[in-house]
């Protein structure tokens, strides 16, 4: 039996974090477990056989196969008597959604592979490794994203695509053509999803992004209407006060009104404790 383990330092990456990686060419039988780990653990078969048990139901696993070892499940997995397996593992931690293919004991997926080999040329990196390893592993979600059972949801992308391409001025023929659909279709779905339609929901995320970059961020109008997406003032102002009922001056000037108004009663307020505690503590001497 061949074994072998590469040292991967503990980054605490977000999201996707590697935290072990290796090879084994397995003796005929060679078995593992009955164990937990606290971590995801993903083995891909390159050649041989063997058997995985989890939840109580064995499967058979072959070559080009990955069988998927979640945190906190008992799992026991063995090669087989006459061709026994090679495999590669790479155990991670997440901290997000991950596939949902990865809910199947056993994944077959052959393309992944060449990947599976690539993660083990980290051996000769030093200070990189780690973070090479995290670029493997979301390679390896996109793949399972691929072969999940999943189907394109046009909504979710547009609104994704909406909400990075706003500040361009992108528009809703665009967001259609971009997803490949008829726009009568696109909005007919948009709306029956979401209750509005995908010209309003474009409108209504580019004013709350100019609205946030004037009160939190002190934008001046005319700025704040070219950073979403509008390049007349005059267009944004009339836009801005259909939906918020002033101009984005006046806007601007009520907002700062309410925020003084609440540090005055805040002040007040802390005063008045203070006197309180004052008189408390005369009484109490």
């Amino acid at each position: 039996m061949s074994l072998k383990a590469v040292i991967v330092m503990d980054a605490h990456y977000g999201g996707l974090n590697p935290v072990q990686l290796g090879q084994q060419s397995c003796e005929p039988g060679y078995a593992f477990g009955p164990a937990v780990r606290t971590h995801w653990l993903l083995h891909y078969v390159h050649s041989g056989t063997g058997r995985f048990l989890r939840e109580g139901v064995t499967y058979p696993v072959n070559p080009g196969e990955i069988f998927v070892i979640p945190p906190y499940l008992e799992t026991w997995y063995a090669a087989d008597e006459e061709r026994p397996w090679k495999y590669t593992w790479i155990g991670f931690e997440a901290d997000g959604t991950l596939p949902e293919i990865l809910s199947r004991p056993v994944i077959s997926c052959p393309e992944a592979g060449e990947l599976f080999d690539e993660m083990l040329s980290c051996d000769r990196m030093e200070n990189g490794r780690s973070a090479f390893l995290a670029g493997c592993l979301w390679k390896l979600m996109s793949l399972f994203l691929e072969r999940g059972d999943r189907k394109p949801d046009y909504v979710d992308k547009a609104i994704h695509c909406m909400r990075s391409e706003y500040a361009g001025g992108i528009t809703v023929q665009e967001v259609a053509d971009r997803l490949g659909i008829d726009r009568s279709y696109f909005s007919a779905l948009f709306s029956g999803r979401t209750g509005m339609p995908p010209s309003e929901y474009l409108v209504r995320l580019r004013l709350s992004r100019a609205a946030e970059l004037m009160k939190l961020h002190g934008e001046r109008p005319s700025t704040a209407a070219i950073s979403v997406g509008y390049q007349d003032l005059y267009h944004f102002s009339r836009i801005f006060k259909k939906y918020y009922g002033l101009s984005p001056r006046s806007w601007m000037k009520r907002e700062a009104e309410q925020v003084a108004a609440g540090n005055a009663d805040f002040s007040r307020g802390e005063d008045a404790g203070e006197q309180n505690r004052r008189k408390g503590g005369a009484r109490d001497g």
